[in-house]
């Protein structure tokens, strides 16, 4: 095979960084992104800012990003934000704005696509360019190209980032994270056992915890002693596909292409409570949530062009089990009137007898206006149905019974 330069461009602390612009005066200092409405800053009498501190958090919120100078006190996306307050009291935290997030990410990548077109979105903050067929990209193994990426990154956005250029697309992730923030490193296949094989097996994506603990019980900790590791042991012990893939990837072998377009099967919105919500106490707290959800999902569907056949509901109680409700309509819709109406159809579903600690509704079987929508899924998951209650007690009629002036 011809050889590729594939890059992956990765934004720096993204959410973080985003406030750094709104927020300039706490530049440098230890910032997590997290919190609710409630945490937003205050603006003083004297033109100054007072800002929410992890020290006096309370609830089960958790970390979405922070600084670098928060990452220094051990702190990182996905802890707890009353663990994080034990390690960094002093931090800074913010609410999160994903509005906000998403328009820098359109930023950004329509600065990439005017240098280089190839490209794949892998989500708000990160993307993979195939840079094989720019100009002159093999005399210097894309380093320009890559340079004249992050230079206009930043003067769209005034954010940076780190770039990796690799061969292929397992290794440009891995090496877009080597040297942040602000990096760009180039790596070919001879770089392997210095840069790729000292590094914990954990960091290949698609190696997640459960893989990982089975590896280091087998005495396998890093990249390179997977690599060593015999084949057909791996095979034997994770099955032929993921053994297989595990002997490929330590190796930094990977021929996925960049795949520059491909149609969501479904977009969604939900929120996490910052307390759990009772369905009758806080009824009228719920139904606002529930029709501000429906609210953005119609938002993000008319804005993205689509049309849903299936709309979905997602409920978490307060003993972490999940439930879903889907209902298929007749005519796929997009407003939020009718996503409610459905979405409200398949909480009679359900029954609300613990509290609630989130709150979800989706859109599947996704079509453009006009085209003839897909078939949904077929399975009893689609359908499923709670059994029919029959006590006094129906809370889910008062809670979203009628649209109510929606």
């Amino acid at each position: 095979m011809a050889p590729r330069y594939i890059a992956h461009l990765d934004m720096d602390a993204f959410y973080a960084s985003v406030e750094l612009l709104r927020y300039p005066d706490l530049l440098g200092q230890p910032v997590v992104i997290g919190g609710g409405r409630r945490h937003q800053p205050e603006l003083q009498s004297d033109g100054t800012r007072r800002y929410a501190r992890l020290r006096d958090y309370v609830g089960r919120g958790v970390i979405t990003t922070a600084t670098y100078a928060a990452r220094a006190f051990g702190v990182h996306s996905g802890m707890g934000l009353m663990k994080a307050a034990a390690l960094a009291p002093d931090a800074v935290l913010l609410p999160v704005d994903f509005d906000e997030y998403r328009r820098y990410s359109r930023l950004f990548k329509a600065a990439v696509a005017q240098v280089a077109p190839v490209i794949e979105d892998r989500g708000v903050d990160e993307i993979y360019i195939d840079l094989t067929q720019q100009p002159d990209v093999a005399a210097d193994n894309g380093l320009a190209i890559a340079q004249r990426i992050k230079d206009s990154v930043l003067r769209a956005t005034s954010l940076t980032c780190s770039i990796g250029v690799t061969p292929n697309k397992l290794l440009s992730k891995l090496a877009s994270e080597l040297d942040k923030p602000d990096g760009l490193t180039i790596l070919r296949e001879a770089d392997i056992p210095t840069r790729i094989w000292p590094l914990p097996a954990s960091r290949v994506n698609g190696i997640g915890p459960k893989a990982a603990a089975k590896l280091e019980a087998l005495g396998v900790h890093t990249v390179g002693e997977l690599a060593a590791f015999d084949a057909q042991e791996l095979v034997a012990r994770f099955g032929p596909s993921y053994g297989a893939w595990l002997h490929e990837a330590a190796h930094g072998r990977d021929d996925r292409a960049v795949v520059t377009y491909s149609e969501p099967k479904s977009i969604s919105r939900e929120t996490t409570f910052d307390r759990d919500l009772h369905a009758r106490i806080d009824r009228d707290q719920l139904s606002a949530i529930f029709t501000k959800l429906c609210e953005q999902l119609a938002g993000d569907l008319q804005r993205k062009g689509y049309v849903g056949r299936t709309i979905g509901l997602k409920l978490r109680f307060d003993n972490f089990k999940t439930v879903t409700r889907d209902q298929t309509l007749q005519v796929a819709v997009n407003d939020a009137v009718s996503i409610r109406r459905a979405a409200g159809q398949c909480l009679k579903r359900v029954a609300l007898e613990r509290r609630l600690r989130l709150l979800g509704v989706r859109a599947g079987s996704l079509s453009r206006p006009g085209e003839e929508p897909p078939e949904p899924p077929p399975g009893p998951a689609l359908h499923a149905r709670a059994k029919p209650r029959h006590d006094s007690q129906d809370t889910t009629l008062p809670l979203f019974g009628e649209i109510d002036g929606l």
